[in-house]
């Protein structure tokens, strides 16, 4: 296949919160541009994009998909995005190499917190956006109720190209602005449209909508406000330059409407797309970090420069091997060469350059600036690496992901899966920078955590398809902590005598608390060298193993202060392990006699929810014993700020899930250790001592 020409590639991406209809829209977009022969449909499985058998079981995407079409002589470049709060890490990831991106809103639903935190992104990253008012074909829908939502949740005064014609089953077309020309879409699914008269009921609401357009369009340049105030009639030429410069300097949010799953209003989203988004080299320069120095510096997008490329997304396959995707910024390269990657200083050969579609790949002779590729089986290379001249080094500023808030402990089922396990897992970690696997060494657990219940459970399921590997999961322990919050003195003494050489130490110890946070802490109060200096340390290492076993529940010990007072000795029978052990005997029949209670992990928990939800999430921390610390608005609803026990958030991502119909997210982290309800420490006491026995 010929190489792309720059200016004609369109970098987009297809993102909104989940079951919006990114995914039907995307494939309606394949179809017009002639990269599928049918209009593939989601609900029935036969989507191109959502290739994964776990997103066709559940109908969601669980990662980007990628695809091109052609329209009109360009190369449109499709990344269809996931929409679900457990996976949208991934969509963060692919809007780092977009030029422009399509937001996509359902008409029944409106804007929901993806929606939200996905726009906020957009606008920090300065990417031109098109919002998609889509499914109007559905009950329940009010294109104008989502019109406002838009205005009022997004803080913005969005210009309106398209409106409907019709609603629900009643939905048949559009009205463009531009033009003022009614359109009838065609209902066979083949996305053309006729042109019709403007309906009567919708000709008002048309006249004023476009007399809000024109009024936005005038706002962005001196030169056309003049005319407007003169009351000239602006041209379409002057209109379509108006909006193409005001979309990609970002002052300018457009919104189209139509209905995806039947190919409505489609077309001339494309239209747009290739019409007034920017194409690469209309991008502004890319910040970089200089390989060697790490200060800060950019690259201009350009055809002819250094080669500068960003690997924004690696696929583990068990068969294909490990395919790495990136997206050209500058420069160029050519298929069977060998590339340098400034973040791991080393070379990488590679053989062909790789278009991906759908599960599928094409072969390219050469990638251009603009193009997002792939190459396969890279030893070195993975998500977050550059790609460039050995001579112009650089590397991206890392992004910062979604910190995990779900654990479970992994076990595998077959004991001949036990090392195959890790290793299968580091395959999926490299696909998934927001899956974690960790060994506990204090619990002896391996630890699974990701963004939410879903995300872990597609996580294992992948495993088992994709690895052969069975797992299983169950609720991980928790690091409790042990410590008293009272006073002892007490001897500590060890005499044997088998024959021969004997053992002896004799220690007199004081035990008592520290200060939450304060760690442990031995002094020595020897004199009159009642227990010689070179015994001293052996009796503070007895404690300390001690200490690390624990003696109430087998938790580690904290926040404990001893002190070594007094003792004796024997010439010959003493030892250093003598005063290990009398020292160990001394402070664990002391520990039990000051009062010793369990500690608990305590988490910093803050709940995004919409406004209405807020009650109902402040009272449900309240009965995880939580202390609610207050409210904050925030993007995507209310943020309810909380500390709440680690216990009593184990499952709470799926009940999260559960209470607010997947409206919620949640972040989490270690705040501190606090002392445990006796009545409960009891229960864990009675636990440990049933898992020992």
């Amino acid at each position: 296949m010929k190489k792309n020409d720059s200016k004609q590639i369109r970098n987009i991406a297809i993102v909104g919160h989940g079951k919006s209809g990114k995914t039907s829209l995307s494939e309606a977009i394949l179809f017009n541009g002639k990269s599928t022969d049918r209009l593939c449909k989601v609900d029935n499985g036969e989507s191109v994009l959502d290739s994964e058998q776990e997103e066709k079981d559940r109908k969601i995407s669980i990662m980007s998909g990628f695809h091109h079409a052609s329209w009109k002589k360009m190369h449109i470049n499709v990344i269809d995005t996931p929409g679900d709060s457990n996976f949208v890490a991934d969509t963060y990831n692919s809007l780092q190499v977009v030029d422009a991106a399509v937001l996509v809103i359902d008409a029944s639903s409106g804007v929901q917190v993806i929606t939200e935190k996905v726009w906020q992104c957009l606008k920090e990253n300065n990417i031109p956006t098109l919002i998609f008012i889509n499914k109007l074909d559905r009950e329940n829908t009010d294109f104008y109720t989502i019109l406002d939502s838009i205005k009022s949740t997004l803080k913005i005064n969005p210009t309106t190209l398209t409106l409907p014609i019709g609603s629900a089953e009643n939905f048949k077309g559009f009205v463009d602005l531009v033009q003022m020309k009614g359109y009838e879409c065609a209902q066979d699914e083949s996305g053309k449209a006729s042109e019709c008269d403007i309906p009567g009921d919708v000709k008002d609401q048309a006249e004023e909508i476009r007399q809000e357009f024109v009024e936005n369009i005038a706002e962005s340049s001196e030169e056309l406000m003049e005319k407007y105030l003169e009351e000239e009639t602006l041209s379409s030429e002057e209109i379509a330059g108006a909006l193409a410069g005001g979309i990609k300097d970002g002052s300018l949010t457009c919104v189209m409407c139509g209905a995806g799953v039947k190919n409505m209003g489609v077309q001339q989203l494309m239209d747009f797309v290739v019409n007034y988004f920017p194409s690469p080299l209309e991008r502004p320069a890319v910040e970089v970090l200089d390989a060697k120095s790490g200060e800060p510096k950019t690259i201009e997008i350009s055809e002819d420069g250094p080669l500068c490329a960003y690997v924004f997304k690696t696929i583990a396959d068990p068969y294909a091997g490990k395919l790495t995707i990136f997206r050209v910024f500058s420069g160029s390269m050519n298929s069977d060469a060998t590339l340098y990657n400034a973040t791991k200083s080393a070379k990488e050969k590679y053989g062909q350059i790789l278009q991906i579609e759908g599960k599928g790949q094409n072969g390219i002779d050469a990638a251009v600036a603009g193009d997002i590729v792939a190459v396969a089986k890279l030893k070195e290379t993975t998500t977050g690496d550059s790609f460039c001249d050995a001579d112009n080094a650089v590397t991206f500023k890392a992004i910062e992901h979604q910190k995990p808030v779900t654990s479970y402990a992994v076990f595998a089922k077959s004991r001949g899966d036990e090392d195959k396990m890790a290793s299968s897992f580091a395959r999926l970690m490299e696909e998934d920078p927001t899956l974690i696997l960790k060994r506990n060494d204090e619990t002896k657990e391996f630890v699974l955590s990701g963004v939410g219940q879903v995300h872990l459970d597609v996580a294992v399921a992948r495993l088992k398809r994709k690895f052969g590997v069975d797992i299983e999961m169950k609720l991980p322990k928790i690091a409790y902590r042990e410590t008293i919050k009272g006073t002892t003195k007490i001897q500590g003494k060890h005499k044997k005598q088998t024959g021969g050489r004997g053992q002896f130490a004799d220690t007199w110890i004081e035990i008592a608390p520290q200060p939450s946070g304060a760690g442990f802490e031995f002094v020595d109060k020897i004199v009159g060298g009642a227990i010689p200096k070179n015994y001293i340390p052996a009796v503070e290492k007895g404690i300390v193993n001690q200490m690390k076993e624990g003696i109430v529940a087998g938790y580690p010990i904290v926040d404990v202060k001893v002190t070594l007072y007094d003792g004796g000795y024997h010439d010959v029978d003493s030892s250093d392990m003598a005063f290990q052990i009398a020292g160990s005997k001394g402070f664990k029949t002391g520990f039990v006699q000051c009062s010793p209670i369990l500690l608990e992990p305590i988490m910093n928990v803050e709940v995004t929810v919409p406004d209405d939800m807020t009650g109902d999430v402040m009272g449900d921390m309240n009965s995880r014993r939580g202390r609610v610390l207050g409210m904050d608005q925030a993007v995507g609803g209310q943020v309810v700020k909380a500390l709440v026990p680690l216990a009593e958030m184990l499952s709470y991502s799926a009940e999260l899930t559960s209470m607010t119909s997947g409206r919620g997210m949640f972040t989490m982290e270690f705040d501190h250790y606090e002392e445990m309800p006796h009545q409960i420490a009891e229960k864990v006491i009675a636990e440990s001592k049933t898992d020992e026995e």
